[in-house]
């Protein structure tokens, strides 16, 4: 019994440093303003003002805010692609 329940405690206590550095990683800065060609490409109920470019990966990303917790999202279009910027040569 000991040992499930210090197994419990050291998976919430793990989930919950993720899930504060997620939603903290965006910081007090404020973001870059979102290009129209992304905006007008983006479907619907995504959050465009926390949109911003990933340089690992090169693909817009937004903070989604569901009931439980926050998390990085890919950016999509309406047919559900992944909106990303073609590196430069």
């Amino acid at each position: 019994m000991y040992m499930r329940s210090a197994s419990l405690l050291f998976f919430v206590l793990a989930l919950g440093a993720c899930s504060d550095t997620v939603s903290n990683s965006q910081g007090s800065r404020s973001l870059p303003p979102l290009p129209e060609q992304v905006a007008s490409l983006a479907a619907p109920n995504q959050d465009l003002a926390t949109a911003r470019l990933r340089p690992e990966d090169n693909c817009y990303w937004y903070m989604h805010s569901g009931p439980v917790e926050t998390t990085l999202l890919p950016l999509r279009t309406t047919r559900g692609n992944p909106i990303c910027v073609k590196p430069t040569a």
